[in-house]
């Protein structure tokens, strides 16, 4: 490792970052040895994440509060900068700051918990699920530490197939289908963003001499405004796909409710923020004036996206359906967000992110526990169930009362900073949205009703939640409180990131 940034810079002799990415690459492989003993396939996978989540959360705990503002890489506190391909200025450049370090934490324990709920789940082919679920981790961390382009679509790349094959082999439903969908989606433009991204590389290298794949470098590359425009359109395409932002959402509800639920945990948890991440870090930063071009479309289709979302989400039956659609709405708002790229805004953007992950992962774990105990889907199958499984109801009450934005609750500071840095530049959009709050309502309340308080339709016998369930959803509970009472912390984390890519003077005042 390079130790050739200026004072100030948290950089330490051990591989940190490396670990954190490839650890679960090497379980993975471990899994598949262990192919003929389950049991092993399970505790391998959980020793795993289990010790990525510790390491992510040591370093949190070790980062400074504020790193460097100036020099080569400002506000990054751990750097791992080494030669890899010379001849095509590839570098192997890993980088972490107060964003990426939020990202890193929530896909360290979305992981677990898809590894914990899959514990009695999955009964067949239990070494390649295992592997494949780790492999997925592992390509959806690298995304969010490479600076190298030609790296990041590398690990943009890995992510994909895993959670290919998690949906077409474990899915349920017409999941080839769903899983073809997905592919054929995303692969077309993770296509077209490495047409552009060898675009920059050769625009990059004939206006300067240097041809890299380098983020720090790349940053500033004179380009025609045409070339921009077009570099820009294919950056947000393969990550208008990913999100997903309207109409490219087409692959969205049938994957995310035929997929296993700990597949549909890291679509939605983890990968949908890989899409956004994307927006923030390389495609307004690299293209700012094709950015500020077409920043009035984003906003339009993140509205649109949102209202649309959620009327479909209110027609849906299906709960893991609906909750697909309520998805696509929610990240409708950090889009939004981020398009007004108001250092405000895009503070809140940053912490829906976390707070999306947190509250509707737990909602599709906890469809996932009532379809293991009955078999069923269909909101209108269940009822009282606030008196036959009391537990269960308190958690997803919580839960719910989370994603509607209730005060007090995570989900609600994320909106606030949203829609009040979204109000400053364009006050109609912030209005529009703040009625697809109300949808939110309206269909949340309604699937509350149904489920906890409404009668019996068929009966079911069906326990209440496990030791294991209960540990997992408890650990999520506790940080919906936690950020929902006291987000300090965590705003405190990404303000020197935000100030910085922002251009402003901090994320919140």
């Amino acid at each position: 490792m390079e130790n050739s940034f200026p004072e100030g810079f948290y950089l330490v002799t051990y591989p940190f970052l490396t670990i954190l990415v490839f650890l679960p690459l090497a379980g993975s492989l471990a899994v598949f040895l262990f192919g003929s003993r389950p049991v092993l396939c399970r505790a391998t996978a959980l020793a795993v994440v289990l010790g990525e989540l510790c390491l992510a959360a040591g370093l949190a705990l070790l980062v400074p509060l504020e790193p460097a503002a100036s020099g080569t890489l400002p506000g990054y506190f751990l750097v791992e900068d080494q030669p890899w391909i010379a001849t095509f200025g590839i570098r192997y450049l890993l980088a972490m700051d107060g964003i990426s370090l939020l990202m890193v934490l929530l896909t360290s324990l979305l992981a677990t918990f898809a590894v914990l709920f899959s514990w009695k789940t999955i009964t067949e082919r239990v070494a390649a699920y295992y592997g494949l679920l780790l492999l997925a981790t592992s390509g959806i961390l690298g995304v969010f530490l490479a600076l190298d382009l030609f790296l990041f679509y590398l690990f943009w790349e890995v992510m994909l197939i895993p959670l290919f094959f998690l949906i077409c082999v474990w899915g349920q439903g017409q999941r080839v289908k769903s899983a073809l969908r997905f592919f054929l989606f995303t692969i077309g433009g993770s296509l077209l963003m490495l047409l552009a991204i060898i675009g920059l590389y050769q625009a990059h290298g004939a206006a300067t001499g240097m041809y890299t794949f380098a983020l720090p470098e790349l940053l500033g590359t004179p380009l025609a405004p045409l070339h921009s425009c077009l570099l820009f359109a294919a950056f947000l395409l393969a990550f208008a796909v990913k999100t997903p932002i309207f109409p490219l959402h087409g692959w969205l509800p049938d994957a995310y409710s035929d997929a296993p639920t700990a597949a549909t945990l890291l679509l939605a948890g983890l990968m949908a923020k890989t899409g956004v991440y994307g927006l923030l870090r390389f495609a307004y930063p690299l293209f700012p004036d094709a950015a500020v071009l077409l920043t009035p479309l984003i906003s339009v289709l993140a509205v649109v996206g949102i209202i649309y979302a959620s009327w479909l989400a209110y027609a849906q039956t299906d709960i893991k359906r609906l909750l697909a659609y309520s998805s696509f709405g929610h990240m409708g708002f950090i889009v939004l967000g981020i398009a007004a790229w108001t250092p405000l805004s895009l503070s809140g953007s940053v912490i829906q992110m976390v707070n999306h992950g947190i509250t509707t992962g737990a909602l599709f774990l906890m469809a996932g526990m009532l379809e293991e105990r009955s078999g069923l889907r269909d909101s209108a199958s269940f009822g009282a169930l606030w008196g036959k499984m009391p537990y269960f109801g308190a958690f997803f009450l919580l839960f719910s009362l989370a994603t509607l934005g209730l005060p007090g609750l995570n989900n609600f500071v994320g909106e606030f900073l949203i829609l009040a840095g979204v109000f400053r530049v364009s006050p109609l959009a912030a209005v529009v949205a703040l009625g697809g709050i109300i949808l939110v309502l309206i269909y949340t309340l309604r699937l509350v009703q149904q489920l906890l308080f409404g009668p019996e339709k068929v009966r079911h016998e069906m326990a209440d939640l496990s030791f294991r369930e209960l540990a997992i959803l408890a650990s999520l509970a506790l940080l919906v409180i936690g950020i929902g009472v006291y987000p300090v912390p965590v705003l405190d984390l990404i303000r020197l990131p935000i100030a910085l890519v922002s251009g402003g003077t901090g994320g919140v005042p």
